[in-house]
This record gives structure tokens, sequence and C-alpha cells, in this order.
């Protein structure tokens, strides 16, 4: 059947409402996009090539000199591969831990409520609110380790203090509240597991063991990978935890990138510099993520 030319098919107005609508309710998200982080984005970029105290009006244009100061920057040099020992633990400890909580939890059924609930507490509760609880956990003074140790006749147990294991124990605290998170993922990945699947496994004589190792594992791939990535993510841009508990010391022992950034921003009032430190961790991250998107996409293609 023919149209004359400028008349609209039946087809073509859905299309046009349809576009009409998704426009409607998009163009809100753009907005905040727009406002909320693309413009912070490059207002970042460009006073990264001024020295500015954030305050007064007039700005010294110094062309890449805050550049080039980040590349020689031992102190950002020290973050960076700190946030990569925070990456490379979180990953290690929590996934593994978590997909554990997972299983047990998926395993026992409707009985394991109540451990869902307790497990989960720790990430209901304010990042701040555990570095202040943490910070008496390990205080010097009546900390709990503080306390056995001086029970058995030993001395005060300083670890946020001590630069040798400062680290380490943040990064315990970071995987003791973020593990909940990520038992839950993997529990919603396994809720796409078919429990005909399991029972024809038993049939076929699989135990337990056998059916999580060769049939589960390679099911919840997928869940692994992108759990991986929102880990490592996060583990890139940690602040407010770490920030409360040691404010980067002792030193610059747990210094990350983004305490960094926000001491040099809103401390010393060195904002241009400030902003040349979180474009540089921008990078970092972006060129990070990218790289384990695309590693992650070539093998699951294979």
């Amino acid at each position: 059947m023919k149209y004359k030319s400028g008349v609209m098919t039946l087809g073509q107005r859905k299309q046009k409402t349809n576009r009409r609508a998704a426009a409607v309710f998009i163009f809100p998200a753009l907005v905040v996009l727009l406002i909320f982080i693309i413009y912070p984005i490059i207002e970042s970029f460009r006073i990264s090539f001024y020295e500015w105290n954030g305050i007064s009006a007039v700005k010294k244009f110094v062309g890449l000199d805050n550049w080039g100061k980040l590349i020689t920057d031992k102190t950002f040099r020290a973050a960076f591969f700190n946030n990569i020992l925070v990456l490379v633990l979180s990953i290690v400890i929590q996934l593994p831990i978590a997909l554990l909580l997972a299983t047990f939890l998926n395993f026992i059924g409707r009985r394991g409520k109540i451990l869902k609930c307790l497990w989960f507490i720790p990430m209901l509760m304010s990042s701040v609110a555990v570095g202040f609880l943490f910070k008496y956990v390990f205080s010097t003074t009546d900390g709990i380790f503080t306390t056995i140790s001086k029970m058995f006749g030993g001395r005060a147990v300083d670890l946020l203090g001590s630069p040798k294991y400062a680290l380490i124990t943040v990064i315990f605290i970071i995987c003791w509240q973020f593990i909940p998170f990520y038992m839950v993922f993997f529990l919603a990945a396994f809720s796409g597991i078919s429990p005909e699947i399991y029972e024809a496994a038993i049939i076929d004589g699989s135990t337990k063991p056998e059916y999580f190792r060769y049939i589960v594992l390679p099911l919840l791939k997928p869940a692994i990978r992108n759990a991986s990535v929102l880990s490592m993510v996060g583990s890139l841009k940690y602040f407010d935890l770490i920030y409360v508990i040691t404010n980067g010391g002792p030193g610059t022992a747990t210094e990350l990138m983004a305490t960094y950034m926000y001491k040099l921003s809103f401390k010393k009032f060195n904002m241009g510099y400030g902003s040349a430190v979180a474009c540089g961790m921008l990078i970092v991250i972006s060129v990070i993520a990218s790289l384990t998107m695309k590693l992650t996409s070539e093998k699951q293609g294979d």
C-alpha cells in the first residue's frame, strides 16, 4: 500500500511518540550528569593549569607546571602504590570470603535469613561511623588488642600508628565493611542458577563440592568478573574511611590518592595542584578500569 508523501504511518507515529517519551525521561538525567559530573571534570582540568588557593579571585596561569610536578611527586607515587595494594588485597580477601558466605547461605536456604541479616549489618553502617568504631577498637590505651595484651603482661598494641601494619589494618576494616555487599551480589547470581541443575547433578552422582567446583563456579564467572571490576574501581576511590581512621598517616603509610588530593585542595589551599592530582586520579582509574573491562570482555568472548 502506498502512502502520500508527508503522511505518517501508524508505526512511524508510534516511533516518534516513543522517541519523545524517551527524551523526556532522559533529559533530567542528562542535566544532572552535565552539572554534577561533566562540568566539574572539565573545570578541574582547567584549574589544574593555574596556581590558585581556591578563594582568591586572582589565578596565576602556570601551564603544565602542576602536571610536571605531579609526575615527580613522591607522595603521589606512594599514594598510588598504596591504592594498588588496597585494590589487590581487597579483591583477594573480599571476593573469596563473600563467595564462601553466599554459597553457605544458598545451600541452607531459608534457614539462613537471620544470618543474612546479621552479616549485612556492616554494610548498613556509615563509613564514618565504622571509622570511629575501629579507631576505638585499635586504640593504644583501651583498645581490644591492647587490653588483651596487657592481661598477659604485654605492652600496648599500636597497629594504626605503625607504618608497617597501618595499611594492612585499614584494609582489614575495609574488607569487614564491604564483604556483605559482595555476599549479596553473589547471592543474586546464585538465584539465576536453576535448582533443576543441582537436582540433575545429584542424580548423576555428583557431591556438593563437585557440584560447586564444576558447575556453580563456571556459571558464576560473569558475576565474579563484574564483582572484581566493582571492587577494583571502589578501591581506587577510597577516602572517608581512611581519612577518619588514620588521616593518611603515619607519614604516608596509608595515604591514598583521594586523601592526598583532599589535603592539597582543602587543607593546604593549593587548589591548582590539588586539581591536577584529582585529574591524575581520574586518568589512572579510567585507564585501569578500561583495561580490566577489555580483558574481561575478551575472556567472556572466548
